[in-house]
């Protein structure tokens, strides 16, 4: 018999995973408050950009096999519920809010059955999924016996659908066996294709991700404090990235230095898991990651001063390029984009900012309307002082700095993240400024 898959939630963690659920040959529907959001859905149509996900979700939307739903009442009946719901940061820019977890709890359980299982994938404070279950317990129909797991999240952004369809680890906080079993069985290809399963308790299962994030978000913090240290030292931070890199204990993934991370994960992750520590009386134990965070905000201010030192001083009336706005490549999401944070300041200074990225435009013009935007590279350099290099963009990398030089006011460029090739750019004429390089 084929799965009946829920999924309460459908931002970018929902949306994803219910297509993926399709794919893996299940009966999915996908509930959510916003209309407009599960209107564009059902039309096959996604409110993001994610590289492979407008292909599956046509595919599944025009079978039958997936459907979107702004009813809670539709989910009666399904076998197993995924929670997918934001949890952004409160506005004490700290803790998580979790309103939108209680919500979708609150929502579901009057339409939960017998013998259903409700998976929580939503990135929450530790305590959360035992606050939950006595939630659920309260609420749901007598006799339902439904029971609370927590199957935490690993996607990256622009590799979404992969994750989801070939995870590199399975985590499952159960408090039964026949949790574990139902898990088992919605992942049963990605196990069979030998993916590592990590059972555990349902505070552990929430500790995971935010763990992962946290180490994740202080490795590239710790290069680019090394970064630092190489800039006053004539040092190049790329090449002792690579060194250190060959050490497997180290490893050379998230060892490139630059402007920092950014998104809707790692930053309020951070700030929310130090949030909760504190609240458990742990406070200490967490309180480099507020260095972490720091360091990750100076690399912004940093490339805004760089820039301000390379035009004499002042960037007043001075037209800056800015290539790229989304937090990352192959996405549009410029959610805590440092690309975009840089492109604002210096627009605030006086700066003529002209800012271009291939697919995040439409997003960067909510969060800053009065920015100038490009229709392309060439267009958004014409006349440039300095070009900022933010987001590393395939097409960027290929751009062809002769060609370029030929344009602009100035040829100056300030590789945000190292992934230019230097030789090709002096030797064409510019003024190569990387972070942490000679």
């Amino acid at each position: 018999m084929t799965l009946r898959i829920s999924v309460i939630g459908t931002g970018y963690l929902g949306a994803v995973h219910a297509v993926g659920m399709a794919e893996l040959g299940y009966t999915v529907v996908g509930v959510d408050v916003d209309a407009d959001k599960v209107a564009a859905l059902a039309r096959g149509e996604a409110p993001f950009y994610e590289p492979g996900l407008d292909e599956l979700l046509a595919k599944h939307s025009a079978t039958g096999r997936l459907t979107f739903t702004t009813d809670f009442a539709a989910v009666a009946g399904a076998d197993v519920h995924f929670v997918c719901v934001g949890t952004p940061q409160r506005r004490d820019g700290l803790a998580a809010d979790m309103r939108y977890v209680e919500a979708a709890i609150d929502s579901l359980a009057p339409h939960l059955g017998s013998e259903c299982l409700v998976v929580g994938k939503s990135t929450v404070p530790v305590g959360t999924a035992a606050a939950m279950a006595d939630r659920l317990a309260k609420t749901a129909p007598v006799g339902a016996g439904a029971e609370l797991a927590w199957n935490p999240e690993f996607l990256r952004e622009g590799y979404a659908v992969e994750d989801t369809l070939r995870p590199d680890r399975l985590v499952f906080g159960v408090t039964s066996g026949d949790a574990e079993r139902r898990l088992r069985g919605v992942y049963a290809r990605a196990i069979d294709d030998d993916t590592p399963v990590i059972v555990t308790d349902l505070p552990t299962a929430e500790l995971v991700k935010v763990s992962a994030n946290a180490f994740l978000a202080t490795k590239i913090s710790f290069i680019n404090a090394m970064a630092e240290i190489a800039e006053v030292a004539g040092a190049d931070v790329t090449k002792l990235a690579d060194a250190i890199g060959h050490d497997a204990r180290i490893g050379r993934k998230y060892l490139n230095s630059g402007i920092g991370f950014g998104g809707g994960c790692l930053p309020k992750d951070i700030r929310a898991f130090m949030a909760r520590a504190g609240e458990l009386g742990a406070s200490h134990s967490l309180a480099f990651l507020a260095e972490v965070d720091a360091i990750n905000l100076r690399r912004r201010q940093y490339v805004v001063d760089l820039t301000r030192e390379l035009v004499g001083g002042s960037v007043a009336n001075r037209r800056i390029a800015v290539l790229g706005a989304a937090f990352k490549p192959h996405s549009d999401d410029v959610r805590d984009s440092p690309a975009l944070n840089i492109a604002g300041q210096l627009h605030l200074q006086g700066a003529r900012v002209s800012v271009y990225d291939p697919k995040a435009i439409a997003n960067a013009r909510k969060v800053f309307p009065t920015l100038p935007y490009a229709e392309s590279a060439m267009e958004a350099c014409r006349d440039a002082s300095v070009v900022l290099h933010l987001t590393e963009w395939q097409e960027f990398r290929e751009l062809d700095p002769a060609e370029l030089a030929g344009i602009v006011e100035t040829p100056v460029v300030v590789d945000g993240r190292n992934c230019l090739d230097a030789d090709a750019w002096r030797a064409a004429g510019w003024t190569y400024r990387g972070l942490g390089r000679p």
